[in-house]
Formats: structure tokens, sequence, C-alpha cells
């Protein structure tokens, strides 16, 4: 009788406990994981630039209208010459740290000298650049991101020349190539991105161009121009 009722108490027991544990069970939603967005799209964005700059070269050859002398003088650069420049361009940048962008520059540079003469710069310089940017990891605030980049360029400039001092020859100006080099940091705030960069423009050759050909004029040439700018940019992004 005993056995019979210890076997009937734990069937029921069993009835008991096995509803309360099912009620104590917290059936959860579905949880959905949105896709994930692996970088930003394509944008096409409009850029405005100043920098200050420094003006290099190898050596001033021209010849003396005072002293006469046949043929090409040559001398060495002893004095940068220090100036300004602005420009615009319109680019793309395809949101996998490609760019691309085409620049206008003008260029306003003044005392390149050989210890005699002092030299005038002023370039309209076009140029076709690529770059690559990159992050700077978590270095940034949650309202954007800084980052960084390498970059150069290839085109072209004509540069008009005004020079002084003994024997100078005419001012005139002429078409050159040219080629750029660009490094910098940059501050990403969604629509605008601030620039602070150097840019390294390279011109084999400026020279006044045809107005040395005229009667009783010196030509003028300055070998391997190389102009170091700090520029400030700002790039606009359409979308």
């Amino acid at each position: 009788m005993r056995k019979l009722i210890a076997v009937v108490l734990v069937a029921v027991a069993a009835a008991v406990a096995g509803p309360v544990q099912a009620a104590d069970l917290i059936e959860y939603p579905p949880i959905e994981v949105p896709e994930v967005d692996y970088g930003l799209e394509g944008s096409f964005y409009l850029r405005g630039s100043v920098a200050g700059n420094a003006l290099w070269a190898r050596n001033q050859e021209y010849i003396d209208l005072c002293a006469c002398v046949p043929g090409l003088s040559t001398a060495a650069v002893t004095g940068l010459g220090y100036g300004y420049s602005f420009g615009a361009g319109f680019g793309y940048e395809t949101g996998t740290g490609l760019r691309a962008d085409v620049t206008l520059d003008h260029l306003h540079n003044r005392g390149l000298t050989d210890g005699t003469r002092e030299l005038e710069l002023r370039s309209t310089i076009v140029l076709a650049n690529a770059y690559y940017d990159f992050g700077l990891g978590d270095f940034g605030s949650a309202a954007g991101g800084f980052g960084a980049y390498v970059g150069a360029g290839i085109g072209g400039g004509y540069n008009w020349t005004h020079v002084t001092g003994p024997g100078a020859g005419a001012d005139g100006g002429s078409w050159a190539p040219a080629g750029a080099l660009m490094t910098g940091v940059t501050y990403d705030m969604g629509n605008m991105v601030a620039d602070l960069g150097y840019r390294m423009i390279y011109m084999p050759q400026v020279s006044n161009g045809v107005a040395a050909l005229s009667a009783g004029q010196s030509p003028f040439y300055i070998n391997n121009a190389v102009t170091h700018e700090v520029r400030g940019t700002l790039r606009y992004r359409f979308n």
C-alpha cells in the first residue's frame, strides 16, 4: 500500500512540475542582422586650394646683353623665390580609396636669384591627378575621421617671366611640361573634407619663350625648376 501511495505522489509531482518548467521558459523573437556596408559609394566633388610656395632651380642660363658675351652664360641659383598659389578642381572618388581630379592653379613667385639677376614668375598650371586615400584607424571623433593620402599628377604650365638685373632679357612666356607629387592629411566631415598637404611641382625648363627671339633681346632659361607648396584644400562631395 505504501509503495502504491509513493508511486501516485511521484506521478502527481511530475505532472505539476512539467507545466511549471515550461512556463519558466521565455520565448525570444528572432534577431534580424542588418547587412554590413563595407565602404562608401563613389562621389563627384569640387575642390578649392590656397598655398604658400618656395621655388628652387638648378641654374639659370642667359645672354648677358651688357657684357655682350657670345652664347649662353650659366649661373648657379643662390637664393630661393617665395610666393603663393590658388586654384580649383573637379574630381571623382571611387569609395575604395582611389581618387582622381583635374586641377587648375595660378602660381606667383618672386625672388629666385643667382646673386645678380632676380626672377618674378607667374604660372598657370593644369594637372591630371590620381590619389590613394587611407584612414588613420580610430584617430578621430564621432563627427568625422582623420585620414591621409599620397598622389601624383602630370600636365603642363604656361610660365610668364620678368627678370631684373644687369643683362636681363625681355619679359615673355612659354609652355612647359609639369609633374607633381602630393601627400597630406585629411579630416572627413561627410559632405566636406578638409585637407592640409604638401605638393612638389617639377618643370624641366622655364623660359621667356618667343620674346627672346626678338632682335637685341636675351633668352632666359631656368633649368630643373622645383616648386614646394604647403596647401590647404576643401573638397565638397555632391552626394
